[in-house]
């Protein structure tokens, strides 16, 4: 007899399949980081992957964009189109969204200090396609803290950086109800060190930073600040750990409950709601045997995803690559089907919480929020995070946890496969192409972007631009919110660099404590670094002076991890360290290894204009007569760039799998010995 299909163990299972199918969960919104070259070239990438599948875009802008330059300015040099898509004006930004509905489309804008702008560019943008402000929905990560703490590209000092974005979040809660007016962001604080108990309370002070300023500021009606808490949201990371990370959210969601309730008094459930999107882990990301990257990409993505109760909003990827480079579409596209894969061919969206009542899960929860508070007591009994962030200590504490990771790594405390441990490998297929395996930069597209901006200004109404410019200075001279005044500047034509300009004048800028100065040295006896000191101290006495190096950042890129480790470590291995930060010119670096007689140079750029930015500051060496001291680089360097390099003149290239900082130095020990012994 035939077993009844509706009635038996198999027809139970298919009615138990169809009735969890009709009860999943809508999956996140699905993004990959994309932006490079031009606006039209990134338009194309944008139309390309919402074919695939994905399902809002995340827009990644070039260093000057992000920093408030035009593609002509001299700090711009090498800069334009590398890390993200260069928007220098608003036929940029038209051009950038070109075919692409922006009331059907949700948007996330991860930019800072012109943050105004950008958002701005974009209403107007919006405005010329017919489109309604108050159907955009998006995000502006709009989080100045966190620049001056680890990416770096702030312009403002504290206080009006604070007080634009809160003009951001105020105008966005009268026109713009849909968008999330600040995105306050953790990601990078793990990059340049943080634990994930300072990546809690730092991310948390700066968030309560901003509201207070909003409750304080007079631009929202006591009444609505619920409403104004529940527009807030955050950009997170999530490392390999994925425990401590899956944990590490569920504190988020905890912690930040509490202080909605109590310091803001959100009484409706849905205000205090941690909302959240995520890029995950792409510094920790290898060079060396870098298919790995794809399982690692994985796990940290599950970090974000397995617990519904603190699920992410939306997920971002890195793609496999880049720690080699920039993503080709290809790449994007394999990162993108990861996502796709777990949302849509798995059952997670359809079940509940899976570690609720969890005792291990709970217990590491409940740690990471009791070390959470204890962290943001200290910061309010500093003052909040403007001071903690002017005194240098949220910074120091970064380079601090940093220093020891770096330690982890260099000992083996800390296995990183292929890195440290496990390195025998094959030869790896993806890397076997002609192209090396990731996308190399059109070596044109800055000369097509400067060409397009002169056209720009040649054909938009003077007179209009300079009125509109006039209004912005006056209503930011003024206190006033500029947002109305900046999309006036953005429809008469006003550029990118122009804009910041006015507000430079007005406010000034501002550079960030290095947090170098009092870092932790290296602890316990370690023999190479032992040998080195030795080594350092003989060169010295030789010299008669102290072994001197300075460690430069020239151009755009903020990311001062690596430079921060090197010129610590060089410290502690008995060198006199020249560090000043991050954005100089070549000519400020080569000035300043004149006045200070420094006998190395060290330049680290990881922005992916390295040929650029070491060809001007060698010959600003050259013309100082400082041929004789050796010039370093350290960065994401192709090897046949890195060849280059040497070809110039460059004494040695680092990469990101020259992990051993004391290695490093001592091969710098040898090059400064070498020229010593070839000056003499």
């Amino acid at each position: 007899m035939p077993e009844n299909p509706s009635g038996g163990p198999a027809g139970q299972a298919a009615a138990q399949q169809e009735s969890a199918a009709a009860q999943r969960d809508a999956p996140w919104l699905i993004r990959t980081y994309a932006g490079h070259t031009s606006a039209a070239a990134s338009n194309a990438l944008f139309r390309a992957n919402l074919a695939k599948g994905q399902t809002g875009l995340s827009v990644a802008f070039d260093l000057p964009t992000q920093t408030g330059y035009d593609a002509d300015h001299p700090l711009a040099r090498g800069e334009v189109g590398k890390v993200g898509v260069p928007v220098g004006h608003l036929g940029d930004m038209t051009a950038l969204f070109e075919g692409i509905p922006l009331d059907r489309m949700n948007t996330s804008m991860t930019i800072n200090a012109t943050a105004p702008w950008l958002l701005a560019l974009y209403v107007a943008c919006a405005e010329r396609q017919g489109v309604a402000r108050a159907a955009l929905s998006g995000t502006v990560q709009n989080d100045l803290f966190k620049e001056y703490l680890s990416r770096g590209t702030y312009i403002f000092p504290p206080k009006p950086s604070l007080k634009l974005t809160t003009d951001v979040v105020a105008f966005a809660y009268r026109e713009l109800p849909r968008w999330n007016p600040t995105n306050v962001c953790s990601y990078h604080l793990q990059e340049a060190g943080a634990t994930p108990e300072q990546e809690l309370a730092f991310a948390l002070a700066n968030a309560i930073a901003v509201l207070d300023a909003v409750r304080d500021g007079g631009q929202v009606p006591p009444e609505d600040l619920p409403k104004v808490v529940g527009r807030i949201s955050f950009f997170v990371n999530a490392g390999v750990r994925f425990v401590t990370e899956l944990c590490k959210m569920r504190a988020f969601a905890r912690l930040w409950d509490e202080i909605c309730r109590e310091r803001y008094g959100v009484e409706e459930e849905r205000y205090r709601r941690f909302r959240y999107g995520v890029q995950v882990n792409s510094l920790g990301l290898t060079e060396q045997q870098p298919e790995n990257n794809v399982y690692r990409i994985l796990l940290e993505m599950l970090a974000v995803v397995l617990s519904k109760d603190a699920r992410a909003r939306a997920v971002q990827l890195p793609a496999w690559n880049e720690a080699l480079g920039l993503p080709r579409p290809w790449d994007q596209q394999w990162s993108l089907r990861l996502q796709q894969i777990v949302a849509h061919e798995t059952d997670l969206l359809e079940y509940g919480d899976l570690f609720a009542g969890n005792p291990v899960v709970e217990a590491k929860v409940e740690a990471l929020c009791a070390a959470a508070r204890a962290e943001l007591a200290k910061i309010e009994r500093l003052g909040g995070a403007v001071a903690a962030i002017d005194s240098g200590y949220m910074k120091e504490r970064l380079v601090d946890s940093a220093t020891r990771r770096f330690q982890d790594i260099e000992s083996g405390r800390l296995k990183v496969v292929g890195v440290n441990c496990l390195t025998e490998t094959e030869p790896s297929p993806l890397t076997a192409s002609a192209d090396g395996g990731f996308l190399a930069p059109d070596p044109e597209a800055e000369r097509r972007q400067l060409e397009g901006l002169a056209a720009w200004r040649a054909a938009r109404d003077g007179a209009a631009a300079e009125a509109a410019l006039a209004r912005l200075g006056q209503t930011a001279a003024a206190g006033g919110n500029p947002m109305e005044a900046s999309i006036a500047c953005a429809h008469a034509g006003v550029t990118t660099g122009e804009w910041a300009g006015v507000l430079r004048a007005i406010w000034g800028e501002y550079r960030a404590p290095t947090g170098v100065a009092r870092a932790v040295a290296v602890r316990g006896g370690q023999a190479e670094l032992e040998q080195l000191r030795e080594r350092v101290a003989a060169v010295s006495a030789r010299l008669g002076r102290r072994l001197k190096m300075l460690v430069g950042k020239p151009g755009l890129d903020g990311h001062s991890n690596g430079a921060e480790q090197i010129a610590v470590r060089a410290r502690d291995a008995g060198f006199e360290v020249v560090y000043e930060g991050i954005r100089l010119t070549p000519g400020q670096i080569a000035g300043a290894a004149l006045e200070e007689g420094v006998h190395v140079v060290g330049l680290s750029i990881l922005s992916g204009s390295h040929l650029e930015l070491v060809e001007q500051t060698a010959a600003r060496l050259a013309a100082l007569g400082l041929t004789d001291v050796p010039l370093v680089v350290g960065g994401i360097v192709p090897p046949e760039d890195a060849a280059a390099l040497r070809a110039a003149g460059v004494a040695a290239v680092f990469t990101p799998k020259d992990y051993d900082l004391t290695a490093i130095l001592a091969e710098i020990v040898r090059l400064v010995e070498a020229a010593q012994r070839e000056a003499a």
